[in-house]
C-alpha cells in the first residue's frame, strides 16, 4: 500500500479491505498506520469532515474496524520529506540489537534512553519506526508506551490477537508494571503508597503537565525500597494505575522527586547530580508481566550502565550532596 509524498501528486481515493490483522481496530489508529507520514491532525480532520467511509457511511475517530469492511481513504496530500530524513543505520541497529524476547504474538526490547516510543511532536522516528524499518516484512504494533528519556520494557505486537489481548488486560489492571527510579532524599519509610489522584493538561506550547488534583484520575504507585545511597533511596515503583508521569507526579507530590527529572524534579540537586554523571531521568521499566489464554509472560530489564555507573560514583561521593538537600529543602519549608 502506497502513500504519496507530493504536494503536486496527490494520492487518490482508495477503497481498503480490512484484514483479520485490524479487526476490532480503532480507525483513527488504523489510518495512522496506513497513512505513514500523515500528522494525526490530518487524520483527524478528514474523519471530521466525513471523508473516511466504512461499508459507505461516515466513521468517527472510535469507530471500530471489523475484518471484511471497505475502508474509503480520500486523496491525502503529504509535503515532501527531504532526502535523508529516513532513519539513520545506527539507530536502526540499536532498537534491532534491544530485543530481549520474541514470539508469533509479541517482540519485546529494553528500550534505550533517548529514544522515543513513535514518532511525533518533533521526534521523527521512535521505536516503533526505527523496528519496522530494521524488519520490513513484520507487522509490528506497539502495545503501551514510555517516556523518552526513560529505559527498560517496551513491548509490540506482532498479531491483531496479540495487540488486542494484551491492551485489554492493560485496561483492566491485570498486567504487572514495575520501575527502578531513584528518589530525590530520604523517605522516612522502607514501603510506603502514594493514592492522590492526577490531573494532565497540555500547556500553550504543547508541553504536557500532570499534578496532583481531586478533579483528576484515581492513580495509585506502590513505591518499596531496593537499596540507600548518600542523599537518595533507589525505589522499585510499582503501577497501581497507568496515569501519564504517574510515577515522576508522585514521587515529586510526597516530597521525594526523581533524580535527574527536569520536569518535576529538584533542580539543584540535579544540576549537582550532572556533575556526578547523570545525564538523563533515572527511571527504568525494569519489569512487565501478564497472562493471556493460558499462558505466562514476564520480561525484565536490567539497570542499563549509565545508570549503574552513576549510583557507583553517587556512592562513593553523594556524602557532600546530603548537606545540601537537607538545606533545600529547609528553605523550601
Amino acid at each position: 500500500m502506497q502513500t504519496a509524498t507530493s504536494r503536486d501528486a496527490p494520492q487518490g481515493v482508495r477503497q481498503v479491505e480490512i484484514g483479520p490483522e485490524r479487526d476490532g481496530q480503532r480507525i483513527d489508529n488504523a489510518l495512522a498506520t496506513l497513512l505513514k507520514g500523515v500528522p494525526k491532525s490530518m487524520i483527524y480532520r478528514i474523519l471530521r469532515t466525513g471523508q473516511v467511509r466504512v461499508n459507505g457511511k461516515r466513521a468517527k475517530p472510535d469507530t471500530r474496524l471489523t475484518a471484511g469492511d471497505m475502508l474509503r481513504i480520500p486523496p491525502i496530500r503529504v509535503a515532501e520529506r527531504p532526502e535523508g530524513q529516513g532513519p539513520s543505520a545506527g539507530l536502526v541497529a540499536q532498537v534491532a540489537e534491544a530485543v530481549i524476547f520474541e514470539d508469533k504474538h509479541f517482540l519485546v526490547i529494553d528500550k534505550p534512553a533517548g529514544i522515543a516510543s513513535h514518532g511525533g511532536s518533533g521526534v521523527s522516528h521512535g521505536a516503533i519506526e526505527l523496528l519496522r524499518a530494521a524488519r520490513p516484512n513484520e507487522h509490528l504494533e506497539l502495545v503501551h508506551r514510555l517516556d523518552r528519556d526513560t529505559s527498560g520494557v517496551l513491548v509490540f505486537a506482532r498479531t491483531r490477537a496479540g495487540l488486542v489481548g494484551l491492551q485489554a488486560a492493560i485496561r483492566a489492571g491485570q498486567v504487572t508494571k514495575q520501575y527502578l527510579c531513584l528518589m530525590t532524599g530520604h523517605p522516612p519509610k522502607a514501603r510506603f503508597d502514594v493514592n492522590a489522584p492526577l490531573l494532565k493538561s497540555v500547556l500553550q506550547g504543547g508541553e504536557r503537565m500532570v499534578r496532583v488534583s481531586d478533579n483528576g484520575k484515581p492513580s495509585l504507585t506502590f513505591f518499596r525500597e531496593v537499596e540507600q545511597y548518600p542523599s537518595a533511596r533507589l525505589m522499585q515503583a510499582t503501577l497501581g494505575t497507568g496515569r501519564t508521569h504517574q510515577i515522576r507526579v508522585h514521587a515529586a507530590h510526597v516530597g521525594y522527586p526523581l533524580a535527574g527529572d527536569p520536569k518535576y524534579g529538584n533542580k539543584e540537586m540535579n544540576k549537582r547530580y550532572r556533575e556526578l554523571g547523570l545525564q538523563r531521568m533515572f527511571l527504568h521499566a525494569s519489569h512487565l508481566s501478564f497472562e493471556l489464554d493460558g499462558r505466562d509472560y514476564s520480561f525484565s530489564a536490567t539497570l542499563p550502565d549509565d545508570l549503574k555507573n552513576f549510583l557507583d560514583v553517587l556512592a562513593v561521593k553523594g556524602k557532600r550532596l546530603v548537606y545540601l538537600l537537607e538545606k533545600t529543602r529547609a528553605d523550601l519549608e
